[in-house]
């Protein structure tokens, strides 16, 4: 049996060099909501077992994965950001954007948080982008015989596992990926693999062999769970500045946490809880503490007796599944709600507005209107002198020189659901320079555009991404983490 498995994915990869001289752009299949449902209860019956592991002491077990990070300056954290805005807003409302089960966020981001993901048998430790804006898990892939010339963890040496095996074009599961517009998928063949093909708007592509694989990660009690059958994108063609530029920093690919059901999270929350959870800490404090990705578990498992969690419903825009929008009710600065017109932070019938949680974005990005208003009541509530020197990107800083405690206004947003997100200072006032401090919220110019609470705002805060209840839950206690 081992011999016939060998056989079947050495038969596979031979199509290697026929994908990577494929040219061909994305047309993904389109499928109605009833057949959408049935391809993701298929999907689900994997290999991937669905009880709930409890460890030894008796608690409920759930995934535990450091997260990396690299920090960009301030000037790089706009540009990147404004490139991924644009990307995604663009793609928000293309021709292309019901029929595409995703479009990566990380991909067009400033690639902050990484994990380390331990691939194949054996495993092979590869750097990922983990990001809330997308839901295809890819890596960078080889068919090298001889990959001596290949850097341990530079990219996924399929030869070099026995346990990876590509989807067939004939299963289920190859619907759930855009595929290229000219594949087609003989049925008569026993080794026709499915082949995927991403586009990003700014012309990128990533392309390869839709695939299954077992996965090595660490849990909460400390021991290492081998995860089969977990479903990735193996990239062979990767081209274009948001998958190989600076913004990507290095990494070898994207860790999908959108709300699809071949990211990560939804793949192994079937078997650890439908949810995932992570804290941010503060990056300005020294040494910097370690940030955690949690899949599965609950608040209480995470941080028991820390406090409170709020929640705020988590809605679905039609346009975009993939992303984790809030409904923002009012903000206010000092404790004083700001005249703002509800209807700016609502998200219509034509998928325009709303507010999305994202960790692939560094700054908080509002509405026009609402920034307005926010930066013209800070101005006049700041009691601090401007910067000797003008900061062009920012449109209000303070020169906190000899002040070791600044005194900043307060902001706060009231969300739906009777909750109130009320980050410190710190979180939204960037360091930009020595003793120079900035107001680190842009304007979305684009009607069409959405918010977004970018990852500086949500440092220090315990966020639960809860799948099953679509909530949002948060608090200030329980990140302080081992």
């Amino acid at each position: 049996m081992v011999r016939s498995f060998q056989t079947q994915k050495n038969a596979s990869l031979r199509s290697f060099s026929s994908l990577s001289s494929s040219h061909s752009p994305t047309m993904a299949l389109p499928f109605s909501s009833l057949f959408s449902l049935l391809l993701l209860l298929m999907f689900f019956v994997t290999e991937i077992c669905n009880a709930l592991p409890v460890a030894q002491n008796g608690t409920v077990e759930y995934l535990k994965l450091r997260l990396l990070h690299i920090k960009p300056s301030p000037s790089e954290a706009i540009s990147f950001d404004i490139h991924r805005l644009s990307v995604l807003f663009s793609a928000l409302h293309t021709s292309q954007s019901l029929k595409s089960p995703v479009v990566s966020g990380a991909s067009t981001g400033s690639g902050q948080y990484f994990v380390d993901l331990r691939l194949g048998t054996p495993p092979q430790k590869l750097l990922l982008v983990a990001d809330t804006g997308s839901d295809l898990v890819w890596v960078q892939c080889s068919a090298c015989r001889d990959c001596s010339r290949h850097s341990p963890g530079s990219s996924f040496l399929a030869r070099h596992s026995t346990t990876f095996s590509p989807h067939h074009c004939y299963d289920s599961e190859c619907h759930l990926v855009p595929l290229p517009r000219h594949h087609r998928c003989n049925h008569t063949r026993l080794h026709s693999p499915c082949r995927y093909e991403y586009s990003y708007a700014d012309g990128s592509v990533t392309s390869g062999f839709f695939s299954k694989e077992t996965t090595t990660l660490n849990t909460s009690s400390g021991r290492e769970a081998r995860l089969k059958g977990v479903a990735f994108g193996c990239a062979f063609r990767i081209s274009g500045p948001s998958v190989s530029g600076a913004s990507f920093n290095g990494a070898h690919g994207v860790m999908g946490l959108g709300r699809g059901p071949i990211s990560l999270s939804s793949q192994l929350g079937r078997r650890f809880g439908n949810k995932f959870s992570y804290c941010l800490m503060d990056h300005t404090l020294s040494p910097p503490p370690t940030s955690y990705l949690l899949i599965g578990g609950s608040q209480k498992d995470v941080a028991p007796g820390k406090g409170r969690v709020r929640y705020t419903p988590i809605h679905t825009n039609p346009l975009s599944p993939t992303f984790y929008y809030i409904e923002i009710q009012s903000v206010s600065v000092d404790g004083v709600k700001l005249p703002i017109d509800p209807s700016v932070w609502a998200l219509d019938e034509q998928g325009n507005g709303g507010t999305v949680v994202d960790s692939g974005t560094t700054l908080t990005f509002l509405p026009e209107p609402a920034y307005r208003q926010i930066l013209s009541t800070m101005k006049r509530r700041v009691r601090l002198p401007s910067p000797v020197e003008p900061t062009p990107d920012f449109d209000l800083c303070v020169n906190v020189s000899g002040i070791e405690h600044p005194s900043l206004p307060r902001l706060s947003f009231k969300l739906e659901g009777d909750s109130v997100f009320s980050p410190p200072p710190r979180n939204y006032f960037l360091d930009i320079e020595d003793d120079v401090k900035c107001l680190a919220l842009q304007a979305v110019m684009t009607p069409s555009g959405f918010s977004v609470i970018g990852n500086l705002m949500q440092q220090g805060f315990l966020l639960e991404f809860d799948k099953d209840r679509t909530r949002l839950g948060f608090s200030r206690h329980g990140c302080a983490l081992p």
